[in-house]
């Protein structure tokens, strides 16, 4: 089974997100702030983190960099990381972060199963 922590305050994206990949192959657990997810990644080790690009009180750009820089020291495990951005222009960002992949919203659940295949592949 595999373990998607979602990362966003936006219940429109957690509804899509529990769409695409709820069923009986995922299991997902929500944080709602970008201050939550090293705690959350520590605590869970998630096959996958889903960050939304804005969250409340650290967006997800600042938490996916937060993780790699962990991850790097030895302080946190390796966790793979997928981007929900709001536009075209923000990929520049999700590269500067270092996610493993992204999508821009609107979301579809075939995108979203894709993108979380592909990374964890």
């Amino acid at each position: 089974m595999t373990h998607v922590l979602l990362a966003t305050d936006s219940d429109h994206v957690c509804g899509a997100v529990g769409a695409a990949l709820g069923s009986d192959a995922a299991e997902i657990s929500r944080v709602r702030a970008g201050s939550d997810v090293l705690a959350a990644v520590r605590e869970q080790n998630p096959d996958v983190v889903i960050c939304d690009f804005q969250i409340g009180n650290m967006g997800g750009m600042a938490a996916c960099l937060d993780l790699r820089l962990e991850a790097e020291m030895g302080r946190a495990p390796q966790t793979r990381v997928l981007m929900l951005l709001d536009r075209e222009a923000d990929v520049y960002l999700a590269k500067q972060a270092r996610s493993d992949g992204w999508l821009v919203k609107p979301l579809d659940a075939v995108s979203v199963r894709r993108a979380v295949a592909a990374i964890l592949d």
